[in-house]
C-alpha cells in the first residue's frame, strides 16, 4: 500500500515505513560487503610499506649498528644441534620501532607481529613469542649501553651533536610495585619465614605429586614459591641502604621495603603524591636535542646528580660539555666547583636571600672560583637567556619519554631490569631525533 505526498510515495510494507522519491520505481541498489570475492594481492611483504615508513627507518639505522653483542649470547653455532636462534638484529628492530610507537608489553608486541604490517615487515616470515620478546628486552643490559653509545658516536660523527651546552632534568617514573607491598623489618622477616615454608611445602608435595596436576602446573607453584623467597631476601639486603639515608633514629625504624620491587623507592611525584619510582637522569643536547646521557638511581632528589651525569656523558661522548643547565634541584656548591675545575660552565638558578637589599648575584666570602663566577655568570642577561634553554630542551624530552616512548610507569621490576627499559626508549629517541634530522635517509 502506498499513497503520493509532496516529497514523493511514502510505502508502507509490512509496518515499514520509507519515502521513495517521484518518478523511482523498484529497490534501491547499494554495494553489499562481499567477503568470499578471490582477490589478488601483494604476496611479498616489502610492498606493503611505504618507502620512508619509520620501520624501515628503525630497520636501516639497525643495520649500520655492531650488534656484536647481542650476537655473542647465541648458543646455536655452525653444526652443533640446536634450533636455530632468531636474529638479534630483528629483536633489536622490533623493540626499537615498538617503543618509538609506545608499545611496551611483549604480549601486545607478539600480537602486532601476527597483525600489524609493520611489525610483520621486520620479523620478514621469522616467528616470534612474547617469552623471546620478554626476555630479551631485558636481558642485554651491557649490548644496550653499548648501543646507546654507538648512537651518540654516530650523530657525534655526522655534527648533529656537538656537546657544546647540556641540559639536565630528573624524572620520576613509577615503579612496578604497590604502596601495601612496603613492610617494615619485622613484616619482612615474617614475610621471609613464609616463603620458606611455602617452599619446604611445594618440595613435599613434589615428592608424593597431585595426579590432579600437571607437572608444569607443579613446576610453576615451585618457581613461584622460590621467586618470592627470593625477593623478600632482596628486600631484606636493602633496608640498610634505605635506614641509611635516614636522618632520625625513629626514621630509620620505620623504613620499608617493598617485597616485590625492593629497589624501587617511595619518591614524590610531579603531581604531589607519594609512590613508589626510579629516578631516571637524562642529559639532553639543546642543540640537537638528543639524549647524550642516561643514568638511573632511586634517590628522592636530583641532589649531588650533576658529578655523575658529567661522568656518563663523558664516558659515552669522549669528552665533557662546555655548558651544563640543571634546575635548582640539582645545584650543590661543591658539584659546581668541581664542574668548573673541569671545564664545565654550570647554569643553574641561585636561592633568593630573605633580604631585598642583598644581591644573590655578588660573590660571598669563602666562595671558591667556580661557584664565585656562577653567582655573577647568572647575573648576566646572557647566563639568563641561556638558562631559559633548559626547560626548553629538557623537560620537553622528558614528556616525550613519558607520553609517546613508554616511561610512564614500568612493567617490570628491579634496577635491572628497569635500567634496560630505560635504555630502550633513550635509544629509539635518539634514532627518530637521527631520522628527523635527515641522517638515515
Amino acid at each position: 500500500m502506498s499513497s503520493t505526498t509532496l516529497f514523493g510515495e511514502v510505502s508502507a510494507d509490512s509496518g515499514d515505513v520509507r519515502v521513495v522519491p517521484a518518478g523511482v520505481q523498484g529497490e534501491p541498489r547499494v554495494q553489499r560487503a562481499e567477503r568470499f570475492q578471490m582477490e589478488w594481492r601483494p604476496t611479498h611483504l616489502d610492498a606493503l610499506l611505504a618507502p620512508d615508513h619509520r620501520a624501515r627507518l628503525i630497520w636501516a639505522a639497525v643495520d649500520r649498528l655492531d650488534l656484536g653483542r647481542f650476537y655473542a649470547s647465541i648458543q646455536a653455532r655452525g653444526t652443533s644441534p640446536g634450533r636455530p636462534a632468531i636474529d638479534p638484529k630483528i629483536l633489536v628492530a622490533l623493540w626499537l620501532y615498538a617503543t618509538s610507537e609506545g608499545v611496551g608489553s611483549a604480549r601486545e608486541l607478539d600480537r602486532l607481529c601476527e597483525a600489524h604490517d609493520a611489525y610483520r615487515w621486520i620479523c620478514g616470515g621469522v616467528t616470534v613469542n612474547y617469552h623471546t620478546l620478554s626476555d630479551f628486552r631485558v636481558g642485554h643490559a651491557e649490548a644496550l649501553d653499548e648501543l646507546m653509545t654507538q648512537v651518540l658516536a654516530v650523530l657525534m660523527h655526522t655534527g648533529l651533536v656537538r656537546l657544546e651546552r647540556v641540559a639536565q632534568d630528573g624524572m620520576k617514573v613509577r615503579a612496578s610495585a604497590g604502596a601495601a607491598s612496603f613492610r617494615r623489618e619485622g613484616g619482612l622477616k615474617r614475610c621471609l619465614a613464609a616463603a620458606r615454608e611455602q617452599v619446604e611445602y611445594v618440595k613435599q608435595q613434589a615428592d608424593s605429586p597431585d595426579p590432579g596436576r600437571s607437572a608444569r602446573e607443579r613446576a610453576a607453584a615451585e618457581r613461584a614459591a622460590r621467586e618470592r623467597e627470593e625477593r623478600v631476601t632482596r628486600a631484606l639486603a636493602e633496608l640498610p641502604k634505605v635506614r641509611a639515608v635516614k636522618e632520625t633514629p625513629q626514621a630509620k625504624e620505620e623504613a620499608r621495603v617493598s617485597t616485590t620491587d625492593p629497589q624501587a623507592r617511595v619518591m614524590k611525584m610531579a603531581d604531589g603524591g607519594y609512590r613508589p619510582a626510579y629516578n631516571v637522569q637524562l642529559a639532553t643536547d639543546t642543540q640537537s636535542r638528543a639524549i647524550v646521557g642516561v643514568s638511573l638511581t632511586n634517590a628522592g632528589n636530583d641532589m649531588g646528580q650533576t658529578d655523575p651525569m658529567l661522568e656518563e656523558i663523558e664516558r659515552r661522548g669522549e669528552r665533557k660539555p662546555e655548558e651544563l643547565l640543571v634546575d635548582g634541584g640539582f645545584v650543590r656548591l661543591d658539584s659546581i666547583q668541581k664542574a668548573a675545575e673541569q671545564g664545565v660552565r654550570i647554569y643553574a638558578p641561585l636561592q633568593q636571600p630573605r633580604s631585598a637589599e642583598i644581591d644573590p648575584h655578588q660573590p660571598k666570602r669563602g666562595d671558591p672560583p667556580g661557584v664565585a663566577a656562577w653567582r655573577q655568570r647568572m647575573g648576566t642577561e646572557e647566563g639568563k637567556a641561556i638558562y631559559k634553554e633548559r626547560a626548553a630542551t629538557a623537560e620537553t624530552v622528558n614528556a616525550d619519554l613519558r607520553v609517546w616512548r613508554g616511561l610512564d610507569r614500568m612493567g617490570v621490576r628491579g634496577r635491572a631490569k628497569v635500567w634496560c627499559v630505560v635504555l630502550w626508549a633513550a635509544i629509539a629517541y635518539n634514532l627518530l631525533r637521527w631520522a628527523a634530522q635527515g641522517g638515515l635517509a
